[in-house]
């Protein structure tokens, strides 16, 4: 009879443990996300003009939310919403006064604690935004709003630094390395993070401006890229190793959770954040 090898208890707690916080952020049961590679995505709607303030396009928004950037909150892929620069909140029974508790274990890529004047010279609200300490903020609303949480996960309200709103200097899991306006953004994941073991798997991640649809789908069969946003992925459908997502294609050389936002392309935005290579 062959001697098995003896079970690593504390392995198995760790994995376990792993899976069940990964399978609360939407990861599909089955070999665990691994750190390294890069994520290379072909994008459209970025402009000369585009800076970190200006821009509205996909390009810069997938460069804000996805990579850059962080705000108070995020909405999961099913939905779900979790607090992300803010630790918790409540407000006023009509909605109308609402108070945010920050995270303070947070710098921004330039080493520079996070604070609430960071958020007082980011959010733009109808209302009046107050720091009631380093980590603390109030908002009084002019309209009552029950849904402000969720509005706070959103693209326009990501937390810049006040001493630099304009560097692209941000609190998210990457740091930018390169940005050419209307070309190209390349970054690279930072030492550590809050989000360690739950998201950010890829070492970089390389964002290419490609205006042309067609352009985009001939770069992703031709392996120059990872991922691609597409109106009309048809034309891939013939391609084993491209998977179909919506508006969306993708290497099937990059593994995707078992939720994916489809709000907007590349997972709500946050691809570079929520998938990985296999």
């Amino acid at each position: 009879m062959s001697r098995r090898s003896p079970i690593d208890r504390r392995a198995l707690f760790a994995s376990g443990a792993a899976a069940a916080l990964l399978a609360a952020a939407g990861v599909r049961a089955g070999p665990l996300p691994v750190r390294g590679g890069k994520l290379r995505l072909a994008v459209s709607g970025a402009q000369r003009s585009d800076s970190w303030r200006a821009g509205d396009g996909l390009f810069m928004q997938v460069a804000r939310q996805g990579l850059v950037y962080e705000a108070l909150t995020e909405v999961a892929a099913n939905g779900t919403l979790r607090g992300e620069l803010a630790s918790a909140w409540k407000s006023t029974p009509d909605a109308r006064v609402w108070e945010f508790e920050l995270r303070k274990d947070v710098r921004f890529h330039d080493g520079t604690p996070f604070t609430a004047r960071d958020v007082v010279a980011s959010l733009s609200l109808d209302g009046v935004i107050t720091a009631l300490g380093a980590h603390r903020l109030r908002i009084v609303l002019d309209t009552p709003d029950a849904s402000l949480p969720f509005t706070l996960g959103a693209t326009p309200h990501v937390i810049r630094p006040a001493h630099a709103p304009d560097a692209g200097i941000g609190t998210g899991l990457y740091r930018v390395t390169h940005f050419a306006a209307g070309q190209q953004l390349l970054t690279e994941r930072v030492a550590q993070h809050a989000k360690d073991g739950q998201a950010g798997w890829f070492d970089r991640v390389e964002l290419v401006s490609i205006p042309s649809e067609a352009v985009r789908a001939q770069a992703l069969a031709e392996y120059l890229v990872d991922g691609a946003d597409l109106d009309d992925p048809s034309a891939l459908r013939g391609f084993d190793d491209i998977a179909i997502l919506g508006a969306q294609a993708v290497s099937r050389n990059v593994a995707t959770p078992s939720d994916i936002g489809a709000q907007r392309p590349f997972d709500n935005l946050r691809a570079a954040q929520r998938w990985w290579m296999t």
